[in-house]
């Protein structure tokens, strides 16, 4: 209590900058108390040891309060700047108690905010963040349906009102202060110094001292990281990331991705002709994209809930791949990875990066043989920049707004019932025309706030969770499945069943290997017989497995491969988490990091844990070369054929 009252004595002779002063203790104390209950909830899930809690407090309070000092510098520049007779106008005292009480009410909610983030997340405010906030509607009103938003606002308010009570004599003492100008003018001066210095001395990875991921995402600041990740969403990979030159990277790509392959003369990069297997069959293609869908959820695949009995019937009746990986933690990874099959490079997907047209992908290949791609969306569209992405490769799309009448929906749109059922309508239109169909169908329901049309067995209409989702996007295809199987052009169809990625990033590794396996099934009775792969699959291996499937010869520029017949021995594959990126062999994962940085880890499937171990250069460089290529490659717009 002493020590509280000389703090209060202290910040009182700052005299015109007392309320800066309070402003910047309390987003201290706000900070702190935040990364207390975050750790407990770590310690709760044992992502965390007792003995990380004074190391990740003590780098935390470091971020704290370089956030302090960028947040409250403009207040202190105003408070320097400002004429004694403007500060002490009648009108003046309330706008700054506006500011105090928007600045108090601001800072308790993203405390609050923060901790529903991390326990979704398993991070600080990051990439996906600043995504977020780029489509408000859809984001907040999730929020609102998933969260107890309002009650949160109620509590905010209610401590912003008392301490304001506490604040009127600080902001009492800030209008009457007589500081000359000099001393405010010296007193903003050594705040720009102490300002440049954390500018110069402090980054995101500074802090970053630990082997656990989630240490490090604790000791971060969510404000700091929040305008880290929105300054650097367009990564420079050269200036971030370890390279090579531009010789070597191009030929390591070519031996690490195909190093059989017949390479197209005149190709500076993987361009190179794939050659198909006999005759080619000309099936219709539905790819059917499952939100979230783990493969820790699906009963084929080893889970013991029964949450997925449609989902396991169909497995059995599927050429089932039993080792395959999404290539990071968002939809527009997959969806990046399965169309385009392009490796996640560092910063945002290919998706939403501006000049994403013309690429290179799946819908070139079927385009050329004569088929319609479609994408079909039970959303808008114009969530993630996916209407224009499609569009402009190759695809027509069928959003939400061109879906009447759903019986359900909620904000992320509408039901996967109502999904299928006009992707269903879709299809038959198109076999009814003569066209050839290729689709990559999206479903959205399981997804928070997890809300459902009701009737279906085991199946609340809300508040159900994650279990409800993965129960209900079953439900749904098995419906799927019933349905198309009496239309004409079933028995000519090959279906695809993959998810875009798991249900969220669990482990304290920067890329928690488990976090990626996801199902993958090829279902087609009539034309291709059932068993298990074992080889190492990723999703950018979809589109060249399924061409093979059908027999296609094409000229081709994926960074994905043929599992079936193309496998080679040290087949690796690509994954993403926020900004770290690592090639992966099954065994050992090598991984690059922001600001040059590298690591090596042993991964045992058996337990499901990694280790560090030291780094094979040789691995490095083949990790470096396929995404320097990769940035490369779409930085010049030459993810296409060479002419």
């Amino acid at each position: 209590m002493n020590r509280m009252r000389q703090g209060a004595i202290g910040l009182r002779r700052l005299g015109r900058f007392e309320l800066w002063g309070w402003l910047a203790a309390f987003y201290l104390g706000v900070s702190c108390l935040t990364r207390l209950v975050l750790i407990g909830a770590a310690l709760h899930s044992r992502e965390l040891e007792w003995a990380a809690i004074l190391p990740v407090m003590a780098r935390g309070f470091m971020y704290d309060v370089a956030t302090a000092l960028y947040l409250f510098a403009p207040l202190a520049l105003y408070l320097a700047l400002l004429p004694d007779r403007v500060l002490r106008m009648p009108l003046h005292r309330p706008l700054l108690a506006l500011f105090t009480a928007l600045s108090v009410f601001g800072l308790i909610y993203l405390g609050v905010v923060e901790y529903f983030f991390f326990d979704e997340f398993d991070a600080r405010f990051n990439f996906i963040a600043v995504q977020y906030l780029i489509y408000p509607h859809e984001v907040f009103v999730n929020i609102w349906d998933s969260y107890p938003v309002g009650r949160v606002l109620i509590l905010a308010g209610l401590a912003t009102a008392g301490l304001m009570w506490r604040f009127r004599a600080v902001l009492a003492r800030t209008v009457a202060a007589r500081d000359p100008l000099p001393v405010r003018l010296a007193f903003a001066l050594t705040l720009a110094a102490l300002l440049a210095i954390v500018h110069l001395g402090l980054n995101i990875t500074t802090g970053r001292q630990s082997a656990n991921r989630v240490a490090n995402e604790l000791a971060l600041n969510g404000i700091y990281s929040f305008f880290n990740a929105a300054i650097n969403s367009e990564l420079d990979y050269p200036q971030y990331y370890l390279t090579l030159s531009d010789d070597e990277a191009d030929e390591r790509l070519r031996q690490v991705i195909a190093p059989q392959a017949r390479y197209l003369p005149g190709g500076e990069h993987l361009e190179r002709h794939v050659q198909g297997s006999g005759a080619p069959r000309m099936l219709h293609v539905v790819v059917l994209l499952q939100e979230s869908l783990g493969a820790e959820f699906v009963g084929a695949y080893g889970d013991q809930r029964g949450l997925t009995p449609n989902l396991d019937r169909i497995a059995r009746q599927s050429l089932m791949f039993d080792n395959a990986y999404a290539t990071g933690t968002r939809t527009v990874r997959g969806m990046e990875a399965v169309s385009a099959s392009f490796p996640p490079v560092p910063g945002e997907s290919l998706v939403k990066r501006p000049h994403n047209e013309g690429l290179f992908n799946w819908s070139t290949v079927m385009a050329s043989n004569g088929y319609s791609p479609t994408f079909i969306y039970g959303g808008y569209g114009t969530f993630d920049n996916m209407n224009h992405f499609f569009e402009s490769n190759g695809y027509r799309v069928i959003d939400r707004t061109d879906m009447d009448e759903p019986n359900f929906e909620n904000i992320w749109g509408v039901s996967d019932e109502d999904l299928f059922r006009n992707a269903l309508r879709v299809f038959d239109e198109q076999h009814a025309r003569g066209e050839k169909i290729f689709s990559v169908v999206m479903s959205t329901s399981n997804h928070k706030p997890f809300t459902y049309p009701p009737g279906v067995p085991g199946v609340p209409e809300q508040g159900g969770g994650r279990e409800a989702g993965v129960r209900y996007a079953d439900y749904a295809i098995g419906k799927f499945f019933e349905a198309a199987r009496t239309r004409p052009w079933y028995d000519n169809a090959l279906f695809v069943i993959v998810a875009d990625h798991g249900a969220r990033v669990y482990g304290r590794e920067d890329i928690p290997v488990p976090t990626y396996e996801i199902p993958l099934l090829v279902y087609s009775p009539r034309h291709v017989a059932p068993g298990h792969v074992k080889t190492l699959t990723s999703q950018i291996d979809i589109a060249p497995t399924v061409l093979g499937l059908l027999g296609f010869s094409y000229d081709s520029a994926f960074f994905g491969i043929d599992v079936l017949h193309e496998a080679q021995p040290n087949r690796v594959i690509p994954l993403n988490h926020n900004r770290d990126v690592a090639l992966f062999d099954g065994h050992y994962l090598v991984e690059l990091g922001f600001r040059k940085t590298a690591a090596a880890f042993e991964y045992d499937r058996r337990t499901r844990t990694q280790r560090p171990t030291p780094i094979d250069g040789e691995r490095l460089k083949d990790a470096i070369a396929v995404f320097q290529e990769g940035y490369e490659l779409y930085r010049e717009h030459l993810y296409v054929l060479a002419q």
